[in-house]
């Protein structure tokens, strides 16, 4: 199955459609484009799961990070709309209902275009990378629920001792 994001401003909304599924291979380019639509002064995302097959904690993780910010910021606020009891199930569990809304339905997303984007550089660059964004995303939901520490636990020490271990010394 082909795996994509799509998004598209409907207002003062930012809508993201998730394709496929929503996993550690497409959070990066999520979390640079949400940063870059706060940075514009987008407060309202609007993430699309009716076509979303499964998600990993990276990518609802990268979720959690973008509602804490807003938070953060002191208005705003994330909605998943079209969210099955799947996906439902796998986002109160790890706590995250108590950061932003989850709705099993919701208006149609507005005409969204591919989102392009990933890592760029060397192979050893895009695994740092790759590894910086797990650990953002893992710690995101711990912040968002404490309970979810002992849960991540060990992928956190992992995604730390990797990212200490890649660091080239010089």
């Amino acid at each position: 199955m082909q795996s994509s994001i799509q998004v598209g401003v409907n207002g003062n909304a930012v809508w993201v459609k998730v394709e496929g599924k929503g996993s550690f291979l497409n959070s990066g380019s999520l979390k640079e484009f949400t940063r870059e639509m706060v940075n514009r002064g987008y407060r309202e995302f609007v993430v699309d799961l009716e076509n979303c097959a499964m998600m990993d904690s990276t990518f609802m993780g990268t979720m959690a990070g973008v509602a804490l910010r807003l938070k953060e910021l002191g208005h705003g606020h994330l909605h998943v709309v079209h969210c099955g009891p799947r996906s439902r199930d796998l986002l109160t569990g790890l706590g995250l209902d108590q950061i932003f809304s989850i709705h099993a339905n919701g208006s149609a997303a507005p005409e969204c275009q591919l989102l392009k984007g990933g890592a760029n550089g060397s192979p050893e660059e895009k695994k740092q990378q790759t590894a910086q964004e797990m650990l953002d995303a893992h710690e995101a939901l711990c912040q968002a629920a404490p309970k979810n520490l002992s849960r991540f636990k060990d992928v956190l020490d992992y995604l730390k001792q990797d990212l200490h271990h890649e660091t080239p010394s010089n």
